[in-house]
């Protein structure tokens, strides 16, 4: 059954999504234990407490029923207060056991929840003597006084293990943003942040252990990257010179079919080539920027019209930035050529400040691009794949990276419509950045 209801809990706090902090977590924790240990500590003071009264009360009824017995015995009169002779309200139990000729005491709980205690004692003439009398106000008042202290010490062990709980749970939460934090800035490219480093401290405890882990775990996966990425370069290098051999010996054919085919394959191979020659480049980090100050609108406008005349050019606000012409016109390019390969026209460029949005009216990106950014040697779904090797976008990511820029990617679908709606178009957008770059993993030179 408890099973069940925290599965049902779980459920409804993962169908609100309620997202919670370990911090508070761990003090809803500490203080629903304290509260469970409170009051299970205060019911058994509570009834040990009571217990104990009952027992001395009964003590007491006992020695006064003895007594009482004795002076009647003596003296033949009821001298004794709150005794009587085969009282009609005495407790069928006790009757039997006086009638049995033992002596005996009980404890009868009246409506009100105030116990009664009564004491029997046979005589020799038969009968049966009583003594009733109430729990006293005294003992009531006691009870009452260590009810109301339990009641303080459960709230104050509930609030204090509260307050534990967030202290402990907030540095422990604390330690895991850091890590976290420290993480995301390695899945971002920084190959000098530690995460052991970051997260600090002095207590060594599981976090240390994680965090030297993911570094380790981060050494290896960089090491490897980089073998790859040296594999790469080696090879693509390695393929340059016959490339460009069979190129030039494929100029040297007799005019004809067969030798443009050849020359457009060669071509494309070249090109191929020198496009993984750059994204070698790219995952190394070390690119340089050769920063600039040009005017953003006239400069994408002549680029573009010396690409495609047919492409519309929109500058909407004019805007002077420093950036490196060489890469920028890099990153546009490969956005155009993405368009004119995989969308449909018309193709549409607007400037607007430091924003440069590239739209065609094609299918639109695929969803696994929306979602995790270009793939070298993916090119997306079925209606936007069949050509390409997908090393257009990355080099453009990449290239995008070194000016300090970012490029989204989205679709375009009517106001209001869900995703099964089909897209209207693709959209590539550009942001540079306000200052030149020189926190991207890049050394930016400035123009002397």
């Amino acid at each position: 059954m408890g099973g069940h209801f925290r599965r049902l809990v779980a459920a409804c706090v993962d169908r609100a999504g309620i997202r919670t902090g370990l911090r508070w977590k761990l003090s809803a924790a500490i203080a629903l234990v304290g509260a469970l240990v409170a009051v299970a500590l205060s019911l058994v003071v509570h009834n040990a407490a009571r217990v104990s009264m009952l027992d001395n009360a009964r003590d007491l009824a006992d020695e006064r029923i003895m007594i009482a017995q004795r002076n009647y015995e003596l003296s033949g009169r009821m001298n004794f207060p709150n005794t009587k002779i085969d009282d009609p309200e005495l407790p069928p139990e006790l009757r039997e056991k006086a009638e049995a000729g033992r002596r005996a005491t009980f404890v009868a709980d009246r409506p009100g929840g105030t116990p009664d205690i009564w004491a029997a004692v046979p005589l020799k003439n038969g009968h049966v003597m009583s003594l009733h009398s109430g729990f006293t106000d005294r003992s009531s008042d006691i009870l009452k006084d260590l009810d109301q202290a339990l009641v303080i010490g459960s709230i104050a062990v509930v609030l204090g293990g509260s307050a534990l709980g967030v202290l402990i749970g907030g540095h422990l939460s604390g330690r895991l943003r850091k890590a976290a934090a420290a993480a995301n800035r390695v899945a971002k490219g920084e190959t000098d942040v530690r995460v052991r480093d970051a997260i600090g401290g002095v207590v060594r405890d599981e976090t240390d252990d994680l965090a030297s882990a993911v570094d380790a775990m981060a050494d290896a996966l960089r090491q490897r990257l980089e073998a790859e990425r040296r594999v790469t370069a080696d090879i693509a290098h390695e393929l340059r010179t016959p490339v460009t051999g069979l190129l030039t010996a494929a100029e040297l054919l007799p005019p004809g079919r067969p030798t443009e085919l050849v020359l457009d394959r060669a071509k494309a191979m070249r090109t191929l080539v020198e496009d993984v020659l750059e994204v070698a480049r790219l995952d190394g980090a070390s690119e340089r920027a050769e920063l600039q100050d040009l005017m953003l609108g006239e400069f994408v406008t002549r680029r573009v019209a010396a690409k495609d005349p047919h492409v519309t050019v929109h500058v909407v606000h004019e805007s002077e930035v420093t950036t490196d012409p060489r890469r920028l016109e890099r990153v546009l390019f490969n956005l155009l050529a993405n368009a004119a390969r995989h969308g449909k026209p018309p193709i549409e460029v607007t400037v607007e400040g430091r924003v440069v949005r590239v739209r065609d009216h094609g299918p639109g990106f695929p969803e696994d691009l929306l979602a995790e950014g270009p793939s070298r040697f993916r090119t997306g779904s079925k209606d936007r794949a069949g050509r390409g090797h997908g090393l257009g976008l990355t080099i453009a990511a990449g290239q995008a990276r070194v000016l300090g820029a970012r490029l989204t990617f989205r679709n375009v679908r009517p106001a209001g419509a869900p995703d099964e709606v089909p897209a209207e178009g693709a959209v590539a957008v550009l942001w540079l950045p306000e200052h030149a770059p020189t926190n991207t993993g890049s050394y930016p030179m400035l123009p002397q």
